[in-house]
This record gives C-alpha cells, sequence and structure tokens, in this order.
C-alpha cells in the first residue's frame, strides 16, 4: 500500500506536526500521540506569534476565533486561521495556517494542514487532512464502525490492520470532498482526488483519480 503512506499523500513542509508525521510511515499512526505533542511544541511556540489560552490551548495573535466558537485544549491554532461562528473544537487538534473551521463544523483529533477548509457543517474525527484539501458542505469523516471492532484499510485484495478503534480519513494534498459525503472508517483518498458530492467512501481512492461511486472510479486526464 504504497500510496497510503506519508510522503505519498502529504508535503509536510506545510504542517506544523512536521516533526511528528516524520516519524510515521503510516499517517494513521500518529492518531494516538496529537495529544501529547500538541503539549511538547506548544510550550516552544514564539510568545510573540502565539498567545496561551486556558490549559494547552495556543493561539497565533493574527488568527481569527469567533467569541461563539468552542475551543478545547490540547490545541494550536496557527498563524491567519479562521475559526467561525460556533464552531466546536473538542481538543486534540492542530488547524493549520490559513485553514477555514466553519460554522457548527466539530473536529476532534486532528491534524488539519495549511490552507485546509471544513468550513460549513463538517464533523472531522481522528483524522489528517493535508495541504488544501477541502470537505464540501455537510461531508463528515465517520470514525467508528457500527459494530465497534478494529478498524482495517483495505485496497482491493489488500489489508493493513491498524490496531484502532476510532479512525476517520486520511485525505492527501489537493482533495476536494463533495457535499454530503460520508467517509467511512479507515478511508484514504490519495492527492489532488475530487470526491463526488453525496458519496459513501471507504477504502483507498488512488491519487489524481475523480470517485463517481465504488464502482466508478476513473483517472484524471
Amino acid at each position: 500500500m504504497e500510496q497510503c503512506k506519508v510522503k505519498n499523500l502529504y508535503n509536510l513542509e506545510e504542517t506544523i506536526a512536521a516533526e511528528l508525521l516524520e516519524r510515521a510511515e503510516y499517517p494513521w499512526e500518529v492518531l494516538k500521540g496529537i495529544s501529547d505533542f500538541i503539549r511538547k511544541i506548544g510550550s516552544t511556540l514564539d510568545p510573540d506569534r502565539f498567545e496561551k489560552k486556558g490549559d494547552d490551548i495556543w493561539i497565533a495573535k493574527n488568527a481569527k476565533a469567533a467569541p461563539t466558537a468552542f475551543l478545547n485544549g490540547p490545541l494550536i491554532i496557527d498563524e491567519e486561521a479562521e475559526i467561525r461562528h460556533c464552531a466546536f473544537i473538542r481538543g486534540s487538534a492542530i488547524v493549520g495556517k490559513g485553514s477555514v473551521v466553519g460554522n457548527s463544523t466539530e473536529l476532534k483529533n486532528v491534524i488539519i494542514f495549511n490552507s485546509v477548509q471544513v468550513p460549513h457543517y463538517n464533523y472531522v474525527g481522528d483524522s489528517v487532512l493535508g495541504y488544501k484539501s477541502h470537505m464540501g458542505a455537510g461531508s463528515i469523516t465517520s470514525n467508528v464502525k457500527s459494530d465497534k471492532t478494529l478498524v482495517v484499510v483495505k485496497d482491493k485484495g489488500e489489508k493493513i490492520e491498524t490496531g484502532l478503534k476510532k479512525f476517520g480519513a486520511m485525505l492527501g494534498d489537493y482533495v476536494e470532498v463533495g457535499c454530503n459525503s460520508v467517509l467511512n472508517p479507515g478511508t484514504v483518498v490519495g492527492r489532488h482526488t475530487n470526491i463526488y458530492p453525496l458519496s459513501m467512501v471507504r477504502g483507498v481512492v488512488p491519487a489524481n483519480s475523480i470517485y463517481k461511486n465504488k464502482n466508478e472510479v476513473v483517472q484524471k486526464k
């Protein structure tokens, strides 16, 4: 599953969490370490650029956070990010530079790379969203299987046992997810791929492709 590896999904120059991801072969391996990583690097952030608010919350001074947003730590909001009205950040979240977390969007145990948009009624849990990825209105990551068994990443005949009960989606750089789509537990979407609106996605979707439905995934020309 070469395409599922960190090096093939992400430009690590576009996240403050590069040090954490560099240690992993597959991105889901970092999910258990996000909270500790935030606490580790939070105290090293430049106090001229970041303000510590409450326990384990660091917010860039030029970021915008609506007073109606709920912010729980551990949390880092990087420079020029925008947290909009009634966003709900439950903790263990890294929001990258210039990213948008929108109205009623909920984040939990995530790495959001720089310039990511989750702007309208999204749920993103136990996931990693790559540089300039975008989740359309109402699209969500489903992070627990209905039978509560451990998540397995599947790509045709190949399988990887993750050992994780909670695992949402790994989106590569520049991924576009259409409105009201559901990314099922263990979904991995390669770079530059588009997901049609109203899709129900599971497994591995190749890079540079268009996901129309589970039986029709075509390569971009």
